[in-house]
């Protein structure tokens, strides 16, 4: 929602309502912030997530675990997960790039970047 909205919360009515946009493993996360604009155009709505660039089983059968593991390691990012699977399936190659998604959700004017994590 925009600021001032009669939904937002208190903290938020000179900002707009915050929406946290998760990145993958190895990515950015981000915080965004609703505009008049957004709720004019999708009823408030934007992204909350890069989006998968490929399926489950798409990840599964083109990533390989040991090398999904080796580029997280060099990014300094370790892992513990009880199936091989999943990191195949949450690999940052199966999801499209978060920060072209916000950048085009901000482009738009449905909403605001405040934070990059």
């Amino acid at each position: 929602f925009p600021p001032h909205h009669p939904l937002v919360p208190v903290d938020y009515t000179f900002v707009g309502q915050p929406v946290l946009v998760g990145g993958s493993m190895g990515t950015s996360s981000y915080v965004l912030m609703g505009t008049d604009r957004g709720m004019a155009a999708t009823f408030g709505s934007t992204c909350h997530g890069a989006g998968r660039a490929q399926s489950r089983a798409g990840s599964r059968r083109k990533l390989d675990y040991a090398d999904v593991l080796s580029g997280l390691a060099a990014k300094g990012i370790s892992i513990r997960v009880a199936s091989p699977k999943l990191v195949m399936e949450e690999a940052p190659e199966s999801y499209k790039d978060v920060s072209a998604v916000v950048e085009t959700c901000h482009a738009a004017g449905i909403s605001t970047k405040a934070v990059k994590l």
